[in-house]
């Protein structure tokens, strides 16, 4: 618990860019404000896509959720995340904006023009100006967290990712929205999340609905629910963001040392296939495409060399190369494998190869050097 509450301790240096700035909107009629957080890589990496997280109730919610991402983006446990905030509570816009109609249960009166607002005007907008990977999050509370129910009403789903902390409910959402999950067509993830301390009269239609989605069994919803004890309505809020953004980012994390432990050095064989099928997930699941982690190719490389797999470093290589084709990674993986195959005139040769290229992670020119004396040293003379 101590390590949420470092979330609002931690420095925001690693976002370059907060800016709150007034937004148009035809469909409201009004002019109403909004808070944008760009990744520090932002302006660096001009090729690179960013997810998007839109938050409503976004006057307290920027904050934590911008603390959070902070820090999952610092260790690479989650991806640098474009953040955009409504902010709805300077002249409780917030009530009018979720305005719904009780017996169509669907957005009504200035509710229908606050959905028209986000998937007409905002998300296009934001889609021109910023570079978006096609994966989108929306995020409330309360009020609000409940009305960003209706967007799984629509038979196209604008978001692939819904927060939903201690909603308050539409009559009969919580039989409504299990059976919208029931029908998905394209993968979501779904967090909602209540307390033991939350607001009573929330209690009872958010535990029915948990109960409704737990007995779902469709495979493409990803589906989460904390009952937090010791909790209030508003403390609660601080404990659900990082399981929230764990939950629909834990194919995005790095091999940990307890994964290669459990999953991967035990594996009889298939030790690269599991390192695709692990980013193959990643990009599935979240529509983005990065680079293997160098420290993942050492993973797979110790996880090989333990269990004298050695042929597959070659199908390591091949990867290496694709990934990293200015680096000396793919010779290395190569040299090694002629290496610990007994063939040191082959291993001779990759190393040298190596030495010539770009050094990357821990691997550099002096130390392709020693591999290429040692390797010489044990090739028979003519």
């Amino acid at each position: 618990m101590k390590q949420i509450l470092l979330l609002l301790l931690f420095s925001i240096s690693v976002f370059s860019q907060k800016t709150t700035q007034p937004f148009e909107s035809a469909k409201l009629g009004v002019t109403r404000e909004i808070t944008i957080g760009l990744p520090a890589s932002y302006e660096k990496n001009p090729n690179k896509r960013y997810p998007i997280l839109i938050l409503l109730d976004g006057d307290y919610l920027f904050d934590p959720f911008y603390g959070a991402l902070n820090y999952g983006a610092y260790w690479d446990d989650l991806p640098e995340t474009i953040i955009v905030s409504i902010n709805q509570n300077k002249n409780n816009e917030r009530i009018d904006d979720s305005t719904y109609d009780e017996v169509e249960d669907t957005p009504s009166g200035k509710g229908a023009q606050f959905f028209e607002f986000i998937g007409g005007e905002l998300l296009p907008y934001l889609e021109k100006k910023y570079r978006l990977a096609p994966f989108r999050i929306i995020a409330g509370h309360d009020t609000t967290a409940g009305y960003l129910n209706f967007f799984l009403y629509k038979d196209t789903l604008l978001f692939n990712a819904y927060i939903s902390l201690s909603p308050e409910l539409a009559p009969e959402m919580e039989n409504r929205v299990p059976e919208k999950l029931s029908n998905l067509k394209q993968p979501v993830f779904y967090y909602q999340s209540t307390a033991d301390g939350d607001v009573k009269k929330l209690q009872e239609p958010i535990k029915k609905m948990d109960a409704n989605i737990k007995l779902l069994t469709n495979p493409l919803l990803n589906y989460k629910f904390d009952y937090f004890k010791g909790a209030s309505h508003y403390s609660l809020v601080l404990y659900s963001i990082p399981n929230a953004l764990y939950q629909i980012f834990e194919s995005y994390k790095p091999i940990s040392s307890t994964e290669y432990t459990d999953k991967i050095a035990t594996l009889p064989s298939g030790y690269v296939d599991y390192l695709t099928e692990k980013y193959n997930l990643l990009s599935k699941q979240l529509k983005l495409n990065i680079p293997v982690r160098i420290n993942d190719f050492k993973a797979i490389e110790a996880a090989i060399l333990k269990n004298k797999a050695y042929p597959e470093l070659e199908k390591l290589a091949v990867i290496a190369r694709k990934n990293y084709p200015k680096s000396m990674l793919s010779d290395y993986e190569l040299g090694l494998m002629y290496e610990k195959t007994g063939d040191q005139k082959k291993a001779v040769k990759q190393y040298q190869k190596a030495s010539q290229l770009e050094e990357i992670g821990d691997l550099t020119k002096d130390m392709m050097f020693q591999k290429f004396d040692d390797m010489q040293s044990l090739t028979p003379k003519k």
